[in-house]
This record gives structure tokens, sequence and C-alpha cells, in this order.
């Protein structure tokens, strides 16, 4: 009996977190008495995994929130080349989380086969980290199935598994159900607002999208206001925004998918959550904004006409976006307000969020990331000894 796997999984934020627990359940499954370790949240702990540290606080957006957090970083990567010293790991998984996790794999790379699942967006901006990729990764799984050919072209191996939302991505009780939980009327307008899951991104995008929910209250008095919280950011950062708004808005945490079935409109942050309204086909805008120092820094590495992955995918805008200098809230109400009184619009929307989510692959992403994973760790075939000549 050969000896039991052993693999390192390092993830570095909530949607990370998710991802990698869904590939370590999956893992498991395939491979009873395989043994996880690794950096990760509670989804990821709850798996069995050994976890050396947790990610809370990780999640970083701009440049001056990782200058602040750079030593708590750099002792990180300092915890887990100790642990691949010591414990020698058959591979290392590096889950999304590019910023740590490139620098990781450039001090790990010749101790341990790295893979790397769900990719850094090299093909968006900063596309000379295809470099560290080509020296570093020994295999690339991607999500989308335009990664697959674009990584090929640069001769590295990669496969594409599809998106692992599909399977992740369903709500749990009907709008009916929800509304009534939550003290929601069934014949108000409702809007869902979906301010992002880092503790920064919240506090510049929420009060724009609370202004805005008091532009359209006036607007359409019969309207109602949710927001979906994340469960890994205090209640007070929401509190300090939403008290003396004029508006009421029912905080609901934990209910993403729930809030976006049950929502007739959205404002999401840039980022997974496009995707989570796309194969939940709920009509939304997509709002962001940063500092200006940020926004000067990062903008022009940014080759890409859009920022919402809906729109990248279908290569065209699908959502209208609103970032930046763009993002007031008199702007976008008046986009809601247009929207929600044009139904022909509205159902337009809901048609190409369809075709965007048909080209995120079939379900069973994790699945099929695991089994590639087990795969790659299998030891090449001994080759046989030449035959005596005669």
């Amino acid at each position: 009996m050969g000896q039991e796997k052993h693999i390192l999984i390092i993830c570095g934020e909530a949607s990370g977190d998710l991802n990698a627990s869904d590939l370590a359940r999956e893992l498991m499954a395939l491979e009873p008495g395989i043994r996880i370790s690794g950096i990760g949240g509670p989804l990821l702990r709850q798996t069995g995994a050994k976890l050396y540290a947790d990610i809370k606080g990780l999640a970083v957006m701009g440049l001056f929130d990782v200058l602040m957090k750079l030593p708590q970083f750099l002792a990180l990567k300092k915890l887990i080349m100790k642990k691949i010293r010591e414990e020698r790991p058959d591979a290392v998984v590096l889950v999304d989380f590019s910023g740590f996790n490139l620098r990781l794999a450039k001090a790990a790379y010749k101790n341990v086969p790295i893979i790397y699942y769900i990719s850094p967006q090299v093909w968006a901006s900063r596309e000379g980290r295809v470099k560290t990729i080509q020296t570093c990764i020994s295999k690339m799984i991607v999500i989308f199935k335009f990664e697959e050919a674009f990584y090929k072209k640069h001769g590295i191996n990669a496969d594409f598994v599809g998106h692992p939302l599909l399977d992740i991505v369903k709500p749990l009780v009907t709008k009916k159900e929800f509304l009534h939980q939550f003290h929601l009327s069934g014949s108000k307008t409702t809007i869902a607002l979906l301010p992002g899951s880092r503790k920064t991104e919240i506090k510049k995008i929420l009060p724009v999208m609370i202004k805005t929910a008091r532009a359209i209250k006036k607007r359409i008095e019969n309207s109602q206001f949710i927001i979906a919280k994340s469960p890994h950011v205090e209640s007070h950062i929401y509190e300090r925004i939403i008290t003396d708004a004029g508006i009421k808005v029912t905080v609901i945490e934990g209910k993403t998918y729930d809030c976006l079935n049950s929502a007739d409109f959205a404002l999401v942050c840039s980022g997974t959550a496009t995707l989570e309204a796309a194969i939940i086909q709920k009509p939304f805008a997509v709002v962001y904004k940063t500092t200006l120092l940020n926004y000067l820094l990062y903008r022009p590495q940014i080759k890409l006409p859009h920022i919402s992955l809906v729109n990248i995918l279908a290569q065209k805008e699908v959502v209208p976006e609103y970032i930046q200098f763009r993002a007031t809230p008199h702007r976008i109400a008046t986009m809601v307000i247009d929207t929600l009184h044009n139904p022909a619009a509205l159902e337009r929307m809901k048609e190409e969020l369809e075709n965007v989510t048909s080209l995120l692959g079939d379900k069973g992403a994790s699945k099929r990331a695991a089994r590639i994973i087990l795969d790659f760790m299998k030891p090449l075939p001994a080759k046989a000894a030449p035959l005596p000549e005669a």
C-alpha cells in the first residue's frame, strides 16, 4: 500500500475559501485518506483540512492596503515555506489570491510542484506575470475557456474545467419565503445592494449605493432595499454607512443568492458577484470605486474595455458599468429607474446573462479539477529496461 498523498492548499479570500473547500471535498472523495493542509478560512477548515493560519484579514484592495499588511504577508510566506520544508507535501495548490500566491510560487517552486487553480487575471493586466507562471507553475487549472487558449499560446500546461460557481450558486428558498422571512413586501420593487466582501471596498462603494437607493426611492416610492452582507465583515462597517441615510435598508447576512433571487434589480460590486448575478439571471449594474491614488495606479494597467467578468466574457456591454468618476448616485439611479420601466430591456438583459452563463462550461468543475490534480501527482511509469541484443 502506497504512502498517503499530502496536498497543501493556499487561498486568501472568502471566494477562495469557498472554492478551496469544494476542491478539498472532491479530492477527499476521489482519494480517501489524502491529507490536506494549508491556509484557508472556516469553509476549508470544515472539510477536515489542517490549517496553519486563517485567512481572516488577508483580503486587500490597493497598494496602501498591501503595504499596511506587508509584515503579515511576509510572516505567512515564511510559515508556509517552513511547512513545505518540514512536511514535504506532494504538491502545493494555489487558489486565486494572485498577489500573494505568485510570490509564494517564486519561493517554493524548486521545492515542490506548484498547481494553480483559478488563474490570476494576467490576460486583463500586467501580462508580464506570465513569465512567473511559465517558470514556477507546473500546472494551470482554469475556469474560463479563453484562459486555456491564452496559456497554451504561452506554452503553459493548462486545462479548462468550467466555473465552480455553477455548482454553488442556488437560492435556498423561494422569493416569497425569503421576503416573508425578512418582513419585506411582495408587492414592492426590491433592489439588492452587493457592495463587496472586503472592508475597503464596502467603505468606498456602499455609500454610493445607499445614495443611489435614496434617489430611486424618491421616484419609485413603492420600493425596498436589501444589502447582501458578507459574513467576513463586521456589522458596524455597514451600520456606520447606513446610519442617518434617510432610507430604510434591510441588512441580510450570508444569503447572497437569496438576496439576488428575490430582487427585481441589483447593484453589484465588480468581481465574482457579477457572475453570481448572471447565473441567477438577475438584471444588474456594476458599481465600483476605489481611492483616487489606487485608481490612477491600476487603471492604466487594465487593457480591456470592461472590468466586469460578465462583459469580458460577452465581449460587449451586457450590463452597465459605473466605475470611479462615473459612479454617481444620480447617474446610476436614472439608469435603474429607466431599466425597471422598460420590460423589454429587462428581458434582453436576462437573455444576455443566460448566454454568458452558457460560456462558463458544465457543472462539476471542482471534481474535474480534483481529478486533474490527482492525475498530475501520479508517478510516471518506470521505463522498461532495454532488451538484450540477440
